[in-house]
């Protein structure tokens, strides 16, 4: 089992920066991905950005490309969401994901094994 925790959520205005972290704990998964998701009120929950553990290969949805990036210090288990530039519609709960499976980046929730339980982004106008 893997046990993620998101931290680093908040309210912040429309140009500023957050950073979103993911502890994980629980078994070896240095060939996994870990995935970045967020789910605004009413919508579908939607990939955000991943990264190998193993050799850092990174993805972005194309609404985020330039303005956030994803991360890890794979000493001390965490992933990284450095988000810059927010916009309103960036609102939603972040989630942190991990992907057991090896092969390509999946962005796709269903192929994801473990979750955190969310964290809360807010950007006002």
């Amino acid at each position: 089992q893997v046990q993620l925790v998101e931290s680093g959520g908040g309210l912040v205005q429309a140009g500023g920066s957050l950073r979103l972290s993911c502890a994980a704990s629980g078994r070896t998964f240095s060939t996994y991905t870990m995935g970045w998701f967020r789910q605004a009120p009413g919508k579908e929950r939607e990939f955000v950005a991943a990264i190998r553990w193993s050799g850092g290969r990174t993805s972005y949805e194309d609404s985020v490309m330039g303005r956030f990036t994803i991360s890890r210090d794979s000493a001390k288990k965490t992933v990284f969401l450095q988000m810059n530039s927010l916009k309103p519609e960036d609102t939603a709960v972040y989630y942190c994901a991990a992907d057991s499976t090896l092969g390509a980046i999946a962005t796709i929730p269903r192929a994801y094994d473990y979750w955190g339980q969310g964290t809360q982004v807010t950007v006002s106008s």
